[in-house]
């Protein structure tokens, strides 16, 4: 029996950084990330669903670090 193949769907993530948005709104520049940071940003992400769309993201953009996810909305290919 042949086993379904999960689909891949591609996801908008919008996110900014809180520590850049902070640093900026003082006058100041983040020692690691551009100010453009202080803006949100959309990137796309392909996954199986929202979950693990918002899981990559958060690995390549770690809270830690300062990345804030605002929304992860799937991309419509209709």
């Amino acid at each position: 029996m042949l086993e379904r193949a999960t689909m891949v769907k591609r996801f908008e993530v919008q996110l900014y950084n809180t520590e850049v948005r902070r640093i900026v709104e003082v006058g100041e520049h983040h020692k690691r990330y551009d100010d453009e940071w202080a803006d949100p940003h959309f990137i796309e992400i392909e996954a199986k669903d929202e979950h693990e769309a918002r899981m990559r993201s958060e690995r390549r953009y770690p809270r830690i670090e300062g990345f804030t996810i605002v929304t992860v909305e799937e991309i419509d290919e209709g």
